[in-house]
């Protein structure tokens, strides 16, 4: 079995009138993928609320993102999908910006790789337990 390797994430919680902003990768079904919050890797430097601003853009196309706060950490071991454990640092997010009930975005990974495809869209707070990989384990945070 490889090494399991340690790498900070973060996850961001969009919240708008009582929903929160997900999305999914078109190029892949719901049963490999499931339903995602943006989310993605601190950079060497990089602090872990400019990460959380950076990915919520990245992945959903938008820009007006604001931190409310940081609602905590949480670790979560993806083996055996990839031997990594992650710690992530989650943030509460505001869109300060018009958004769509659902739109097609793309991340463009700085020209390193093909773009991946997302559609994004709102879900009301109560069905969000259907993220994957533990990704909604920080909800309840929001009402503290």
């Amino acid at each position: 079995m490889p090494e399991k390797v340690t790498k900070d994430k973060v996850l961001c919680y969009v919240v708008r009138d009582g929903k929160l902003l997900v999305f999914r990768h078109t190029d892949y079904s719901y049963e490999e993928v499931g339903i995602q919050v943006p989310a993605g890797s601190i950079r060497a430097g990089e602090s872990p609320e400019s990460a959380a601003l950076r990915e919520a853009g990245e992945e959903t196309g938008l820009r007006d993102f604001k931190i409310i706060r940081k609602l905590g950490e949480a670790g979560y071991d993806m083996s055996p999908y990839r031997f990594e454990f992650q710690r992530r640092h989650v943030f509460h997010l505001e869109l300060t910006e018009p958004a769509p009930e659902r739109w097609d975005s793309q991340e463009n990974h700085d020209g390193a790789q093909e773009p991946t495809r997302f559609e994004c869209f709102w879900i009301p707070l109560e069905a969000a337990h259907v993220l994957q990989s533990g990704q909604g384990a920080l909800l309840g945070h929001l009402y503290n």
